[in-house]
């Protein structure tokens, strides 16, 4: 687990990445049609109206897989619910590599001398990497096909009718398959969610920060 050092330097980039996840859901959703979020007080960048306690402290805890509140949507208020719950699932992850490119941006003008000569502490300087590396992993592990995650509605959305309606006989089942991926993977000490999501992770940093080899 982090020490407290670590956990007061990445704190503020974990709270921002779920809030603007989770705004970006609702976000996304209001403009299609559906209000659910904005009538419920969740259309904000206010990280405390969108944290889970335990999926934050789970954040900071080996294996580092936690969560936050899901912003309601109705499906059934959207112009059309097939096509736009895509874009409102895609909201979420999409904000995350904005976000990400916003922190890499300002890691490559530093390191590339574009920002003149000034100097960051080393704190914010940390606070910049786990920006940028915190929010590329929450949009690649958010766009894992497996329910509840966004990329199943992604998926199902994508999906002919027949065959969407048989995808979602997994609902039931997804997190288990995801307990089974973190937990599994913790006891045989074979990080399988590390296989997938460091390759697009070492592939974004060396795309918005110049750093591919930041992990």
């Amino acid at each position: 687990m982090p020490d407290l050092t670590q956990i007061i330097l990445i704190a503020p980039a974990v709270l921002l990445a779920l809030a603007f996840h989770e705004f970006s859901h609702g976000w996304m959703a209001d403009r299609l049609g559906d209000p659910t979020a904005r009538l419920s007080g969740r259309l904000t960048m206010n990280p405390f109206s969108h944290l889970d306690i335990l999926g934050t402290i789970m954040i900071f805890v080996p294996p580092h897989i936690g969560w936050a509140k899901p912003v309601p949507v109705n499906p059934y208020n959207l112009h059309q619910p097939k096509r736009d719950i895509v874009w409102v699932s895609l909201a979420g992850p999409g904000a995350n590599l904005l976000m990400a490119a916003g922190f890499g941006l300002v890691i490559r003008g530093f390191n590339s001398g574009f920002l003149g000569s000034i100097s960051l502490p080393e704190p914010a300087v940390m606070i910049l990497f786990y920006g940028l590396l915190i929010n590329i992993s929450l949009a690649v592990f958010n766009l894992i096909p497996i329910p509840p995650l966004d990329g199943s509605r992604i998926l199902g959305g994508l999906l002919p009718s027949d065959l969407e309606k048989e995808y979602r006989k997994l609902d039931q089942f997804g997190p288990f398959l995801i307990l089974i991926l973190v937990i599994g993977g913790s006891l045989l000490h074979i990080p399988i969610l590390g296989y997938i999501i460091t390759p697009f992770v070492r592939f974004f940093a060396g795309l918005f920060a110049g750093i591919p080899n930041l992990i």
